[in-house]
């Protein structure tokens, strides 16, 4: 009998309110993995009240900062002692491979290790007022209940990247996953729940996002929405939103240039590009799916990419040798195929890959790496998010003209450099206009480190310290020290 998932809410696994599940597929072998609770309005409405609770329970608003540092500090730990069941899990969910699956879950605890430390830090400030009378301080507290909703990509990272800054600030969360990878958000839930975390801080409600999304966001108890996914719902969000006054974080799409200059260590280069785009089979919102050239180094560059490119080895995620797996669900497959169909009618060549790859003995979502060249920036192939691994190269000449190509985009998220020029390398961190920008690197982060997606790829900062203050409201206090008599009601003290 297929396994059954429920809902994890007030610190305990709850069935469905209508009694409604749908199955999760795994995307290589199409076989089906479990079947999750497809929630509802009502279940999100129990979710939302016992994260409530728990906001105002002295069992969680009672704890210092410090102590709420040692309850991040312990999950870190949980999901450390945890994490090749983690990586197995989200590798059978979402198809990217296992071996990328335990190098983030090994890296994992340390975003719960840095807001644990973070936790007790987040301080106010004595504010000077033109009366020594006045005592005006400033200080932050948590916002209450959070909603966050997470893609299927990365789930557990990009989860974390929410609630480990909302929980080290107080807030309590209610987690709506993605449909198509749910088991490692509510296995969170259940190490946050053995970690220590009071009942109702931490919930998590399964389902689609119609049916269980859209009621978290519009929930009138909660205080803030954060939320990673495509920039359309991004935009209703946002306007969700604003219509009730709360905050939003939103990261969103991205269209990335990934630059290759002709001094560029071409080698080291091509090795960026691939991972740039090839890399989690292109399912990354950083991909560097714009790829410019510059005309000295284009052909060079064009070789290595289509090259490696061609001799990717594709095949199940879970094998060790494997270094790209399937698309996560079959609408996505659909998506990239016809994007490059259209690329082809648009003028572009398929200089490589495109379609089903030969060889891949499993009935999965598996689409080839694909290199696109005689391409323009006016071309939908090169505008749109694709999500997929699908490169388009294109050869530049002079770096005022690379930077308008670059820039011409509705996405701000990230770019590469590959340069040994210094003052190039600063020059266009400067003017490419990306929240993150890698220069002869790329795909590295930490959680020291904040981004934020600029123009249409998304609203506020994940990671570093900066997203505590996302998570937070400052409140002002004023304190007259002055026991006299007040000289004039109608005047304004200061």
């Amino acid at each position: 009998m297929t396994e059954r998932l429920t809902h994890f809410i007030g610190g305990e696994h709850v069935a469905p309110a209508d009694g409604a599940y749908f199955a999760s597929t795994n995307p290589a072998t199409l076989e089906v993995l479990y079947e999750a609770a497809r929630g509802t309005e009502a279940d999100v409405n129990r979710a939302v009240a016992a994260a409530r609770a728990a906001f105002e329970s002295p069992a969680w608003a009672g704890l210092t900062a410090t102590k709420r540092g040692h309850l991040l500090r312990r999950l870190g730990d949980l999901i450390g002692e945890n994490a090749d069941e983690l990586a197995l899990m989200e590798s059978l969910d979402n198809g990217k491979l296992l071996r990328e699956m335990r190098g983030q879950m090994r890296a994992l605890p340390e975003y719960y290790y840095y807001y644990a430390g973070l936790a007790d830090k987040i301080q106010g400030a004595q504010v000077p007022t033109t009366s020594l009378e006045i005592l005006n301080y400033t200080q932050r507290e948590p916002l209450g209940v959070v909603g966050t909703i997470t893609p299927w990509n990365s789930p557990l990272t990009l989860t974390t990247s929410k609630i480990a800054p909302a929980l080290a600030a107080g807030n309590t969360v209610v987690i709506k996953p993605s449909e198509y990878t749910s088991r490692t958000v509510l296995r969170l839930a259940e190490l946050a729940d053995e970690a220590g975390f009071p009942a109702g801080v931490v919930n998590v409600v399964t389902g689609l996002g119609a049916e269980a999304g859209a009621p978290l966001v519009s929930h009138p108890d909660l205080a803030k929405i954060s939320f990673t996914g495509s920039t359309a719902t991004g935009s209703r969000i946002a306007a969700e939103a604003a219509a009730r006054f709360i905050g939003c974080t939103l990261e969103l799409g991205g269209k990335s240039p990934n630059i290759v200059f002709d001094d560029a260590d071409v080698s080291n280069a091509a090795m960026g590009v691939i991972a740039g785009i090839y890399a989690a089979a292109g399912q990354t919102c950083i991909a560097g799916s714009r790829v410019f050239a510059h005309k000295a180094v284009y052909d060079e560059l064009l070789e290595r990419v289509t090259e490696r490119a061609r001799s990717i080895r594709i095949g199940d995620p879970l094998a060790g040798d494997t270094e790209l797996g399937p698309l996560a669900f079959a609408d996505q497959l659909a998506k990239v195929d016809s994007y490059v169909k259209l690329g082809a009618e648009e003028g572009a060549t398929v200089h490589a890959g495109g379609g089903r790859p030969e060889g891949v003995d499993l009935p999965g979502y598996f689409y080839s790496p694909t290199v696109l060249t005689d391409v323009n920036n006016d071309m939908r192939v090169v505008r749109e998010e694709i999500f997929g691994p699908v490169a388009a190269i294109m050869p530049f000449e002079h770096e005022d003209e690379l930077l308008a190509l670059a820039n011409d985009t509705e996405y701000g998220l990230a770019a590469g450099v590959w340069t040994q020029n210094l003052a190039r390398a600063h020059r266009m961190a400067r003017r490419l206009e990306a929240g993150t920008v890698w220069v002869n690197t790329y795909r590295a982060m930490s959680p020291m480190s904040p981004r934020q997606g600029f123009k249409n790829s998304g609203v506020g900062i994940e990671h570093g310290i900066e997203s505590m203050y996302e998570y937070t409201r400052l409140k002002s206090v004023w304190i007259n020290t002055d026991e006299g008599p007040v000289a004039d009601p109608f005047v304004m003290r200061g």
